[in-house]
């Protein structure tokens, strides 16, 4: 994974106190937080503690693999809690289609606000776009030992 913070990146401010964001969960690996211009009844974003700028840094590693599973989980968790009749999603938007270069989860509780929005979270297959967080999980799931 890379390294520590990245001055540029208003994640890594937020992740450092360094905004008036409110924080609605934090953990010694993640944080979350509203989107900013949220596209949907709830929009919550679970970001590394750690700058790791895109879903091209994972790989097929233990540590990569329980750290999105870690964002999926406190995303759900919050969702749940907040907007628990809701239908629910998450995933990443994958380069060149990413508005910050610092992992996010998008967590959501639909329907998209306005509807129109839902189409900047497609999938446009080879191209990249939008990536569901399960659909990624398996892409960096480990490989079994042969042992």
């Amino acid at each position: 994974m890379a390294g520590g913070a990245n001055q540029a990146c208003i994640f890594c401010e937020i992740v450092h106190n360094r905004t008036s964001t409110r924080l609605l969960h934090t953990d010694e690996k993640v944080i979350a937080f509203q989107d900013i211009k949220p596209s949907a009844q709830r929009h919550y974003l679970v970001i590394p503690k750690e700058h790791i700028p895109t879903v091209k840094d994972l790989q097929r590693r233990d540590e990569d693999y329980s750290l999105v599973k870690h964002m999926l989980s406190v995303g759900q968790d919050l969702l749940h809690k907040d907007a628990p009749q809701s239908i629910h999603r998450f995933g990443f938007h994958q380069p060149p289609f990413n508005s910050v270069d610092h992992l996010h989860l998008h967590c959501f509780a639909l329907p998209f606000v306005p509807r129109w929005k839902a189409i900047k979270y497609k999938s446009l297959g080879p191209l990249g776009g939008f990536i569901e967080a399960e659909t990624l999980l398996e892409k960096i799931r480990p490989l079994l030992s042969k042992v």
